[in-house]
């Protein structure tokens, strides 16, 4: 029988320890292995990343600006630093409540209207068997996504107008007077809500289709044996499957609550409805570019984005709490 012998060092010297390989982390093993078997996806992600680093991530190190006091001939960089000053002005402006009540109203009210009837339309369209009223639907609710707001603004002065509008002409068929609709601002939310709404709402629509699509249909059919009617289906299957999806649309849209966009409102608005139609985005291009307060368009516009960031983290944790479902579940 064979024997083992152990090999001995000679005396003096000590025994040479085996060298240990340097495990590699199991996170950038694989990363290293899906870089070398999709490098060409990755190199597709290239031009999108350096988009974002040069329009988005850079131009933030300019909101500096909000804590100096502008100097064109010195720069950002190397103008005169005063701090909180410039949002100490805005947070005792006598228009500053006005600003964020109009800003916020406005967009609450958008996000209340538009989000339950994108849902409502997409689960009617889900319902709709005949294929070419379905396509015609679809067709006629969403192509106004793709019209320009400038273009919206404009239709909407032209059906409004107190003289040759023809909601205007209609009243008057009815022996009531002219209703000067732009000019009275209690008017303005309505006129900015409910255009919003015939904009984007096919739009949306589109999205929770999608979702719609991904549902099982053996679930619908164990729902047809168990006799649930259309009705109940639409609670019990379609609505469960489209949630996940529904709040994070939610979630993201009361999260840019207080970004509401600025073109429409600058559009519409005008010296009678000003009461209401001046909101944040409107007053940062006023102070900022008309009357060149670089610094304190900068400090509204920084206050605004934080407020919005706020709200998005506080409505994600309510979501994951309430539903299981949010932006990074």
């Amino acid at each position: 029988m064979a024997t083992l012998t152990t090999v001995r060092p000679p005396a003096g010297e000590t025994p040479a320890r085996p060298r240990r390989r340097r495990r590699e982390r199991p996170g950038l093993k694989g990363l290293r292995r899906s870089v070398s078997r999709h490098w060409t996806l990755y190199l597709m992600m290239v031009v999108p990343l350096i988009w974002f680093v040069v329009f988005k991530y850079v131009p933030m190190s300019n909101a500096v600006l909000a804590f100096k006091s502008y100097n064109v001939i010195k720069g950002i960089w190397g103008s005169e630093w005063v701090g909180w000053q410039n949002f100490d002005l805005f947070f005792h402006n006598p228009v500053f409540w006005n600003l964020v009540k109009n800003t916020f109203l406005l967009s609450v009210y958008t996000v209340a209207a538009s989000f339950p009837l994108a849902i409502v339309l997409a689960l009617a369209l889900n319902e709709i068997r005949t294929g070419f009223f379905k396509r015609a639907v679809q067709m006629v609710t969403y192509a106004p996504y793709f019209i320009s707001t400038v273009v919206v603004v404009s239709m909407t002065i032209l059906v409004l107008s107190p003289r040759l509008g023809i909601v205007n002409e209609g009243l008057g068929f009815f022996g009531v007077p002219a209703v000067d609709f732009l000019g009275n601002p209690n008017y303005f939310r309505h006129i900015y809500v409910w255009s919003d709404v015939w904009q984007t709402t096919g739009y949306s629509a589109v999205i929770y289709l999608a979702a719609l699509a991904g549902i099982d249909p053996a679930l619908h059919e164990a729902a047809r044996v168990d006799g649930a009617s259309r009705l109940q289906r639409i609670r019990h299957v379609d609505l469960p499957g489209i949630m996940p999806t529904a709040v994070i649309i939610l979630v993201l849209a009361v999260g840019n609550i207080m970004a509401i966009g600025f073109e429409k409102a600058f559009l519409l608005q005008n010296p009678l409805n000003l009461s209401q139609s001046e909101i944040i985005a409107t007053y940062v291009y006023k102070t900022g570019l008309l009357n060149a307060d670089f610094s304190g368009a900068t400090a509204v516009g920084l206050f605004n984005s934080v407020i919005n960031l706020v709200l998005l983290l506080v409505v994600n944790v309510i979501a994951k709490r309430v539903t299981g479902n949010g932006l990074w579940s």
